[in-house]
């Protein structure tokens, strides 16, 4: 079975050996004759997943912003629940009517 397939024709000066041992990558492939057209004859290239390939369902950012709001949404709303739990308290409360006397009686 061929490591490397031929993409030019056999004898040019181009052309890719096919071998069926494994050799160093600069005696096998030259890239001298292999240009746009003989690729594009290649056909496409095969499917082949990789690590950071994400399948094919996942890869449109659709609505993706949209989430980024919902969750910026309720990350607002828990903060500002959480403010007024601590500003009801008798202590919070305290503090800022002294601050709002303290203010209004300096003038």
């Amino acid at each position: 079975m061929p490591i490397i397939e031929s993409l030019s024709e056999p004898g040019s000066p181009g052309a890719i050996k096919a071998t069926t041992e494994a050799a160093p990558v600069d005696t096998v492939i030259s890239s001298r004759g292999v240009g746009y057209d003989a690729l594009r004859e290649a056909g496409p290239r095969p499917f082949r997943p990789g690590p950071f390939r994400r399948p094919r369902g996942l890869r449109d950012d659709t609505g993706a912003a949209t989430a980024e709001y919902a969750v910026a949404t309720m990350a607002a709303v828990g903060f500002a629940g959480l403010l007024i739990v601590i500003l009801r308290g008798d202590e919070v409360r305290g503090i800022l009517t002294d601050l709002v006397r303290n203010a209004l009686s300096v003038g």
